[in-house]
């Protein structure tokens, strides 16, 4: 256990009587004192170092009373846990077995309802091994569905709990996984989950899925006519239905009239070496920092096969993806992702949705066989060619300002896929280079390799959590009278999930519009300096200074920026990233104090900065203009703004006021934002 290693790993007896001593005391806690750790244990049960100390000053117990007395409270709550999960099954089992008798009993009793002749004879000793045998065949099916449901629930409460911290037997913290900026996150076993128990039958079905998937991806992307048309407006590769249905047979995965296929091609050069992409893409934590504006989560269920040099690489995988608006439901897949090396510097990834839960899983998307055919050249760059293919019925989820984004396969097609690797690999080949800026009272810092890499990373964590946030799964709605040109205003509040958040309730709100310019148009205004002052409110009219500037790109706009608001006799700064490709753009940023920016950049860990994001994104509309149309093409815009209610416990009382406030904010702003583009009269 934990407590046994507590006082180092060394064999001295001073480390021995430390811990009978913790020990001993633990008995002597008051009953004051149980209660007041019973209390914190049910928001922290894995307190840090700080927490800790706080409580040990607070309760007046030593240190290490308070690291034990946590052990033996996890340890206590996993043993319940499990004693609840046994008896359940306990419970299931005994159901089936009652009902097991109940059948035999009437099986021999049973008699036919035309002739009121019984059906199974005493003497009739075929009939009775019949009988049997199909009960035991009901048996095995009852326990085969009862046990898919306790995987489902393990499954589930897994997905929903990722990212929180879990203990074992040993009081040691598991499933870790360090990302490229330093961050801890939680992923779960690769042996020990609910599949576990999976049976040779399923993994010889996930293998021959794997195996057929990845021969469909290469034919897709070796053949062109008849499998793929080319559309005569933009260019973009579809499948021809009818071709593919006559090559890869299979059924609809959907039976519903509004379900709807979503395929798509596309390819392009990045600068990153073919092994480094093959990693991210094998390592749930670095997939969803490499496509942060599309997943929002990722994990590994289980490592069925690790492969060699990546060849053979089999996962069971969870994923979750959106578009950065609330307006536009996420989609949700378990799929198996498996690798091959087609020759000594080409690979091929393959995606398959697999059915986890042996379809007791409601779902609104299938992957069908999906992935990339990467080509290393040799000079640090690879050629990805992707295709993007999944069966979807969610149509009656999106809000009509982005169904033609959507539907028209802009939204999670192959080209945003490709745009969106190029454009982060960019960002980590340049996020190494050269600072520049005006002369600041950060010179001779930040210019060094190790401040800029802390800033860049505290700038990835902005744009991972302002991503997550977007998502407002729970929230309350204000709509927009007009829905042509306006969504109105979405809030959501939620307690802060700990480090790296400002304790206490945050509001979040969020409002999407369509604008009549293009998306460069609207990035350049966003980024533009001199313009800020008409659309932030933050910087209450005044004009802003950009003291400090990490180019992430070769666009100028692509930047992360240390900005100053002119606000005298106020410390604070802002860190803002701003980002554009072919297909959209964003502007992200967070108020954050002098002294914690000069700690980034000194190296100290940009975990323990609180950071509340706001920002902007920008897309097409995904409709092409239309001479005379009502609306032409456009952009659409999605504001959104978090806000701190207080610092303290939270309220069971819903805090009206502050959504209020906050949807004044963000309407106010959709105001200045179109007065200064002089559409003010656009509802």
């Amino acid at each position: 256990m934990e407590a046994s290693n507590g006082t180092g790993s060394g064999s001295g007896d001073e480390g021995s009587s430390d811990t009978r001593k913790g020990k001993r005391q633990y008995h002597r806690h008051s009953t004051e004192q149980v209660q007041q750790l019973e209390s914190f244990f049910k928001e922290h049960p894995h307190p840090d170092e700080n927490q800790r100390l706080q409580l040990s000053r607070e309760l007046g117990l030593d240190s290490k009373q308070i690291k034990f007395w946590f052990q033996n409270k996890r340890s206590q709550k996993k043993a319940q846990n499990e004693r609840t999960d046994n008896n359940t099954l306990r419970a299931e089992n005994e159901r089936i077995r009652c009902e097991n008798m109940a059948m035999r009993e009437a099986l021999k009793n049973i008699i036919c309802p035309s002739c009121r002749d019984p059906l199974l004879h005493n003497n009739n000793d075929n009939d009775k091994q019949n009988g049997l045998l199909k009960l035991k065949n009901e048996n095995m099916r009852l326990r085969q569905q009862a046990s898919h449901a306790y995987q489902h629930e393990r499954t589930m409460s897994f997905v929903t709990n990722a990212g929180k911290p879990a203990a074992n037997s040993n009081g040691m913290d598991s499933f870790t996984s360090t990302t490229l900026d330093g961050d801890r996150n939680w992923e779960n076993p690769t042996s020990d989950f609910c599949m576990s128990g999976m049976q040779e039958t399923d993994r010889a079905m996930i293998l021959e899925a794997a195996s057929a998937a990845m021969d469909e991806l290469i034919e897709l992307l070796r053949v062109e006519d008849p499998l793929w048309i080319s559309s005569a407006n933009d260019g973009r590769s579809t499948l021809h239905r009818d071709s593919y249905d006559k090559h890869f047979p299979k059924p609809n995965h959907f039976k519903s009239a509004a379900a709807r296929i979503e395929s798509s091609k596309e390819s392009g050069e990045v600068a990153m070496p073919a092994t480094t992409l093959l990693e991210a893409f094998l390592d749930p934590v670095k997939w969803k920092d490499m496509f942060p504006s599309i997943v929002t989560k990722a994990r590994t269920i289980q490592v069925l096969d690790t492969g060699v040099s990546f060849n053979g690489c089999l996962h069971l995988m969870y994923e979750k993806t959106h578009i950065l608006s609330p307006l536009v439901a996420p989609r949700e897949f378990f799929f198996i992702r498996h690798c091959r090396q087609m020759n000594t510097n080409t690979w091929a990834v393959v995606d398959v949705s697999y059915d986890v839960f042996r379809d007791s899983s409601p779902s609104r998307c299938w992957k069908l066989p999906s992935g990339c055919i990467i080509k290393d050249k040799g000079n640090g760059k690879t050629e990805v060619a992707w295709v993007e293919h999944v069966q979807v019925d969610d149509k009656s989820l999106t809000h009509r300002l982005y169904r033609d984004l959507v539907c028209g396969c802009h939204a999670y097609g192959a080209k945003r896929w490709i745009v969106t690797l190029q454009r982060m690999c960019e960002r980590a080949m340049l996020a190494l280079g050269p600072t520049t800026g005006p002369t600041h009272q950060l010179e001779g810092v930040i210019e060094s390799a190790e401040g800029r890499r802390n800033v860049m990373k505290l700038s990835q964590r902005m744009v991972r959590n302002f991503c997550e946030v977007l998502n407002m799964s729970d929230r309350l709605d204000f709509p927009h009278l007009s829905e042509l040109y306006n969504s109105g205003v979405r809030v959501s509040l939620r307690k802060s999930d700990g480090l790296g958040q400002p304790p206490g309730l945050i509001v979040s709100a969020a409002t999407s519009l369509w604008l009549p310019f293009r998306l460069a148009h609207l990035f350049k205004f966003f980024t533009d300096e001199d313009k800020r002052a008409q659309w932030d409110i933050l910087s209450s009219g005044n004009p802003v200074n950009s003291i400090a500037r990490i180019s992430t790109g070769e666009n100028s706009g692509n930047c992360v920026s240390i900005i100053q608001p002119f606000v005298p006799k106020e410390n604070m700064l802002m860190l803002q990233e701003s980002s554009i490709d072919s297909l959209g753009g964003s502007i992200i940023y967070a108020p954050v104090e002098l002294t914690a920016v000069s700690s980034v950049v000194d190296g100290e860990d940009i975990m323990t900065i609180p950071i509340l994001p706001s920002g902007y994104v920008i897309s097409g509309d995904g409709r092409r203009g239309v001479e005379g149309s009502k609306r032409s093409c456009g952009s659409l815009l999605t504001v959104a703004f978090q806000m701190l209610v207080c610092s303290d416990s939270v309220s069971k009382q819903l805090n009206m006021e502050s959504v209020a406030t906050l949807h004044s904010l963000i309407s106010s702003t959709v105001q200045k934002i179109k007065q200064a583009l002089h559409c003010p009269d656009l509802d």
